[in-house]
């Protein structure tokens, strides 16, 4: 394998690391605002909604940048806007309201949609087409290495000083006093993300030249659209929908589901403490996957994992204590192959249009901004147990589409091709 292609691979994976961690982090700002504000559940999804209202808006533009730029160009970009995003966190600290707080989290996500319109379809495109599932699922396992080791620390740092609700000091000026203090907590945190990200933007800028990309055609971004009307990638598309608002739903409320009083009735950091037990699960099932993806039909281990994901979702809301706890953690390690095989499923023959494949992909993840907030007003009303509800009719019709792609098709490759050095050359493709 040639050294640059080694290499590529590595960043990406480095690229999938941190973006994962920086996401995760939301789970543990919900409850921190929700205490901080006095918001509701369903004021409190607000912040999933802001974050990956990004990927509708921001997804396909994104697409059009990696297309005209390339791929490293296009990552360096996200990674600046993520840096932003981070920043933005001082101003928002400053205003005392919760709405400033909305907007830093959306230009944050805008800057990791960007990241991942480039990660996805490119590290496909750095191997054989025939091991694409196994080796995008083997880099979504970094990612989940981010989002176990983010929280913890998260919670360490953001939830260790959080009062109880009966703790917190009353009266206005002391209210006040404490909030300040509590969200200089968190900006804190994002400033030390914002020092990180600008080292990772200029090890990206200088292997800028490492790969190679067609030249620019153009861009349609409504034309991208009409891959929706293939069925497989349409189908594939609303599963990203319902799978990310499913897994952002469930990892939003962990927290506060296990300081039920009837779950584990911990307190906040010791709740949070067990968040990264949910997404390293993703992370030991995706080194697994990789694997299994390899040996097994990807639609037959997609349909198996939402079949089991349903029925832990089942025990989980009918039981108490630990029981209830570890199976809705449990859920983690069978979500871990979803969204990396629906992707590569969905994309299968897309070709040249690979870029626009991701954007359309990209866009689904909307359904975090959108299921989130759905399971929050149903916990509003019926409470967080029968909220699992809605992220189990989600995982329903993902079983649904892994059982009619559960056929191996090896006739159609996954990816545009296999990106080495030598091979570019030959071809006579200008270098980015």
């Amino acid at each position: 394998m040639p050294a640059d292609v080694v290499t590529l691979r590595l960043l990406v994976f480095g690229l999938f690391f941190f973006f994962g961690g920086i996401t995760s982090l939301n789970d543990v700002i919900i409850p921190k605002l929700k205490s901080l504000f006095t918001l509701s559940y369903a004021e409190a999804m607000l912040i999933q909604s802001a974050f990956f209202a990004a990927y509708f808006l921001v997804s396909l533009p994104a697409a059009a940048v990696v297309k005209r730029l390339g791929y490293m160009r296009g990552a360096a970009i996200g990674l600046l806007t993520m840096t932003a995003g981070c920043l933005l966190f001082i101003p928002a600290s400053s205003s005392g309201m919760f709405i400033p707080f909305l907007l830093a989290l959306f230009v944050l996500a805008a800057g990791i949609t960007t990241v991942q319109v480039v990660t996805n379809p490119l590290i496909s495109m750095l191997g054989p087409a025939a091991t694409a599932h196994s080796r995008l699922t083997f880099a979504q396992a970094f990612n989940s290495l981010g989002t176990a080791i983010f929280p913890y620390i998260g919670s360490i740092l953001i939830l260790g000083s959080l009062l109880s609700a009966t703790s917190v000091p009353i009266g206005q000026a002391a209210g006040s006093l404490y909030r300040a203090h509590e969200l200089r907590v968190v900006v804190q945190t994002y400033i030390g993300l914002a020092a990180v990200l600008l080292v990772l933007t200029a090890i990206v800028w200088l292997n800028r030249y490492r790969l190679p990309s067609a030249p620019w055609r153009g861009a349609n971004l409504l034309r991208a659209f009409n891959l929706l009307c293939r069925p497989r990638f349409g189908s594939g598309a609303l599963c990203i929908f319902l799978y990310v608002g499913a897994e952002v739903a469930i990892g939003s409320l962990i927290i506060n589901y296990l300081m039920q009083a009837s779950v584990l009735g911990s307190t906040a950091e010791d709740a949070g403490k067990h968040v990264p037990l949910y997404w390293g699960g993703a992370m030991v099932g995706r080194f697994a996957g990789a694997y299994i993806l390899r040996v097994i039909a990807p639609g037959k281990v997609l349909a198996y994992a939402a079949g089991i994901v349903i029925g832990l979702l089942f025990i989980s809301a009918s039981s108490i204590g630990p029981v209830s706890a570890w199976a809705l953690l449990a859920i983690g390690l069978f979500n871990s192959i979803m969204f990396p095989t629906i992707f590569s499923l969905s994309c299968e023959g897309v070709g040249s249009r690979a870029a626009d494949g991701s954007g359309i992909i990209c866009m689904a993840i909307v359904g975090g901004a959108v299921v989130s907030p759905i399971t929050g007003r149903v916990a509003d009303i019926e409470g967080l147990k029968i909220a699992l509800v809605v992220p189990a009719m989600c995982y329903a019709v993902i079983l649904i589409f892994g059982m009619s792609t559960r056929h191996r098709n090896e006739k159609v490759p996954i990816a545009v091709r296999d990106i080495s050095l030598r091979k570019e050359k030959r071809d006579g493709v200008g270098s980015e």
